[in-house]
């Protein structure tokens, strides 16, 4: 384990780097049901999704472990699992193939342009100010995560959020299940005690149980994954719609698809890396992440094997800042976490035991650690740095898309910066990143100028 990945040069050991892959894995556990409930409605079927969702996100997670030596972990993203249902199935009305042709082109493009080094390009050219933001944003968005998967904040017509403390919207009593889990998870991170986050969603876990929140699920135990076979490989049927005279609206998809999880992906890598001081500085000063080129590969292979198999966009999960938290600082811990998903292909109703209220306690904290870097933010003298980190930090969880959190920051940092005449705080590959942000707007609002 020493020579394989670098514990003692990283300043952890095997117990603490279990402990968190084992944290990182609970709180995304979710994505094996949330994920194929979801493209089943497309008419994708539910069993071949779900073997499809662990498999990707075992072998993305892996890529990272063993070879990026990273304690990130990969799966199925949300967001785009619905963009291809909800938008490319039912609003443009293509099938899911088609979607996954799709998918299956922007995981091949994401392969090319890591062998290039143009992401890697990219981590690089963000302004430092905007990284630290960036780590903020997805500390804030994580907490509003956790709030909305225990029903303590839900959607109000007037309002837009409105808060829950005892029911939620449905009857149950997840949001007090999860209160109560928030006090107890607080008094262990307080009181130092050891594995306090893994400790937070077992006592929360159990304390759901008598209020109808947790439903045991192991009797069903089968140890039979689905068979894949209803999607293995059905994005290549998805190419015949294209060659039949859809191309222009392929592209649209495809590019989407790319766009939003180019940058989920980045954004989160930055993020974590930068909460576990996991960062480096480069020749040129830029702040980058250590076996950077590796990372953005598993994501790169994650979503090519998923399109294959049958599922959507493989990403970088949020969720692995849990594991930061806990002390993961290696490939150990997502290695931990892609056994986890392997064995969860056979304990699927065990894992699904845990409730989301049995996580959100974990992800509210999460999201307190996540946002110690804003102290690294000078708000008071130069507002040319100041309101693009604050646009990207709030952006993030209002428009529910860290990539539309990163987007806020860089147009608004090239736009003042000119403002400014500080040409020279504009690097090449920003002004990159600023002119593909413009297209994606116009590009998403395409309709809108006919």
């Amino acid at each position: 384990m020493e020579k394989l990945f670098k514990l003692k040069q990283n300043g952890t050991n095997v117990k603490t780097e279990v402990l968190a892959g084992v944290t990182t894995f609970l709180t995304m556990i979710y994505i094996v049901v949330v994920n194929p409930s979801i493209l089943s409605q497309s008419g994708m079927d539910w069993g071949s999704v779900f073997t499809a969702t662990c498999l990707s996100a075992a072998i993305a997670t892996l890529v990272m472990s063993l070879w990026g030596n990273l304690p990130f972990a990969l799966a199925p993203g949300m967001g785009l699992n619905a963009f291809l249902t909800y938008t490319v199935c039912f609003g443009m009305g293509y099938s899911w193939q088609f979607a996954l042709a799709a998918i299956f082109i922007e995981g091949i493009i994401f392969l090319l342009l890591t062998a290039f080094n143009v992401r890697e390009a990219i981590v690089a050219s963000i302004p430092n100010n905007l990284k630290k933001a960036i780590s903020v944003g997805i500390g804030l968005f994580i907490a509003f995560i956790g709030l909305q998967n225990a029903g303590i904040v839900a959607p109000n017509a007037a309002t837009a959020v409105e808060l829950h403390l005892i029911k939620d919207l449905n009857g149950s009593f997840a949001p007090l299940v999860a209160l109560i889990g928030l006090i107890i998870t607080s008094i262990l991170v307080v009181l130092k005690v050891p594995a306090n986050l893994l400790i937070g969603i077992a006592s929360t876990t159990i304390i759901g149980i008598p209020f109808g929140v947790t439903v045991w699920n192991g009797a069903n135990l089968s140890f039979t994954p689905p068979s894949m076979a209803p999607t293995f490989l059905g994005c290549f049927e998805g190419f015949k719609m294209i060659a039949g005279g859809h191309f222009f609206d392929f592209i649209i998809v495809m590019f989407t698809f790319l766009f939003v999880d180019m940058f989920d992906t980045l954004g989160t890598l930055i993020g974590c890396a930068m909460k576990g001081k996991m960062t480096i500085q480069d020749k040129n000063g830029n702040t980058t992440i250590p076996n950077c080129k590796q990372a953005l590969f598993a994501d790169a292979i994650g979503t090519t094997v998923g399109a294959l198999f049958g599922t959507s966009t493989v990403t970088t999960f949020v969720e692995s800042s849990a594991g930061v938290v806990a002390g993961g600082r290696t490939g150990l811990t997502s290695l931990t976490t892609a056994v986890l998903f392997i064995l969860s292909l056979f304990l699927a109703p065990l894992f699904s035991s845990v409730p989301s209220a049995g996580t959100a306690p974990v992800l509210i904290i999460v999201g307190l650690y996540m946002c110690s870097s804003i102290t690294e933010i000078d708000f008071t003298n130069d507002f040319s740095e100041a309101i693009p980190a604050f646009l990207t930090m709030l952006m993030m969880p209002l428009a529910y898309s860290i990539a539309d959190g990163i987007m806020f920051g860089i147009l608004s940092y090239v736009i003042l910066k000119l403002v400014k005449r500080d040409y020279k705080a504009i690097s090449p590959a920003t002004w990159v990143i600023f002119v593909l942000f413009l297209l994606k707007i116009i590009v998403n609002n395409i309709n809108l100028f006919k």
